[in-house]
């Protein structure tokens, strides 16, 4: 008789255990209040930002017609033909030296079999005329006959030399490269992966209608990076996680390694003597828009590249003390944070040797040549189109590695905070009868 009295009160606190362990807890009134406190002035910041420096689109120029300033249409391969070299002309030293690079090239080119491509211009107000391009035997670029290409219009040059072929058409194998990747993203993400796009596509846009567009109309790149990159965060981070407090403090982990990133790459870009000024593209910028922040626009571009990568360690960071938590109760700050940091040390490792790479790869052409010339490593790494990168690699990789235990401490903090006895007394207290049985049995 007296057992199912005794098992049923036991079924609201199971119940309130249970509740505490599931994924959806939440943190309690006054944590909320303080989360909120921080990331409603930080948002608010933002908007206030994003309308003050809104560009209204990019400030317009007389093209150059240098390298990517120049007009284009698209255009396509209709006929391609061998031909002698020697019957179309290929340029060849007047000396016939062939001490130079240029000019062994050039004799060389005179040995074999050119090609005669002729292309149609298919969009323009110029569509349906052709025009004639000569490829010689060891051009890197070679065409075939029904290929699409990319065509650069000078409107200043004699007719016949108005059109020349500047790239291939890459759009289609690009496009379904990228349907590939979105199918693959819903198909393992599901909901998730489809917010990851959606939070991706916003992303571009804070990219190319505010950040681009802004800093041509000379507002200081940094501050517009700062704005662009809190957007871009507090949209991509809330999209893909949900609004909740765990996701909240992962905005926070990453705010702070932000700021830590900034403040680095101001001090260092400085005290290198970074001009951001170190090749074709960034010298034509500079020419076109000389207003620019250059020195800047290189800071801008540390804080914007770091932060996809800080999103992946804070969220990674919080959500695994969350499951530490969840897997037991008791845990407190600090050994949470202490299994928290065991996690993130081995993400540190993996990370970090990924950005190295990933910025040695990139920079391998580069390498090479230094590798050619036989220079040494501090020859390398003195000259300035080398030290950016490096500056760069470094700065980015201390925020990340500082971002690991900012975002351990702070969800170990929150998510310790909610005791599961301070939640049985918060349900209990409004039931006070209840409480005074149980105490009694």
């Amino acid at each position: 008789m007296t057992t199912p009295p005794t098992s049923s009160p036991q079924q609201p606190e199971s119940h309130g255990h249970s509740h505490s362990h599931g994924p959806a807890a939440p943190v309690s009134l006054h944590l909320r209040k303080v989360i909120a406190a921080v990331l409603i002035p930080f948002a608010a910041a933002v908007v206030v930002g994003l309308v003050v420096l809104w560009p209204g689109g990019a400030p317009g120029h007389e093209r150059t017609g240098v390298g990517f300033d120049r007009q284009t249409q698209q255009g396509k391969v209709t006929q391609v033909e061998k031909v002698n070299c020697k019957d179309v002309n290929v340029a060849v030293p007047p000396t016939g030296d062939t001490s130079t690079p240029e000019g062994r090239e050039a004799v060389n080119s005179q040995k074999g079999s050119c090609k005669k491509a002729t292309i149609e211009v298919t969009t323009g107000k110029d569509k349906g005329r052709t025009f004639s391009e000569i490829i010689q035997p060891d051009a890197s670029r070679q065409l075939s006959e029904g290929q699409g290409v990319v065509v650069a219009y000078a409107p200043d040059a004699p007719r016949d030399l108005q059109y020349s072929v500047t790239d291939v058409n890459r759009k289609f194998p690009i496009t379904v490269l990228a349907g590939i990747f979105a199918l693959a993203v819903v198909v393992v993400g599901r909901m998730r992966g489809v917010m990851a796009l959606i939070a991706l596509a916003a992303s571009f846009a804070v990219l190319t209608l505010f950040i681009l567009p802004a800093i041509l109309q000379g507002s200081n790149p940094l501050i517009v990076a700062v704005v662009g990159g809190g957007a871009i965060m507090l949209i991509a981070l809330y999209l893909c996680h949900g609004l909740s407090a765990r996701t909240s403090v992962a905005v926070l982990g990453t705010l702070v390694s932000l700021l830590l990133t900034g403040l680095l790459g101001s001090l260092f870009i400085g005290w290198a003597s970074l001009t951001g000024n170190t090749d074709d593209n960034t010298g034509l910028i500079h020419g076109l828009y000389p207003n620019i922040d250059m020195s800047g626009l290189l800071l801008a571009g540390v804080i914007i590249g770091s932060l996809g990568v800080l999103d992946d360690v804070t969220v990674t960071q919080t959500s695994a003390v969350w499951e530490l938590h969840q897997a037991d109760p008791d845990m407190g700050p600090r050994r949470l944070y202490r299994a928290g940091m065991r996690i993130g040390q081995d993400h540190i490792a993996s990370v970090v040797n990924t950005l190295v790479l990933a910025y040695a790869g990139a920079a391998l052409p580069l390498l090479l040549l230094f590798s050619i010339a036989q220079s040494s490593v501090g020859t390398v790494a003195n000259s300035e189109l080398v030290a950016e990168e490096i500056v760069r690699m470094l700065v980015g990789s201390i925020g990340l590695v500082a971002s690991v235990p900012v975002t351990t401490a702070l969800a170990g903090l929150v998510v310790s905070a909610d005791r599961p006895g301070a939640s049985a007394k918060a349900g209990r207290s409004p039931v006070r009868g209840g409480s005074g049985r149980r105490r009694k049995r």
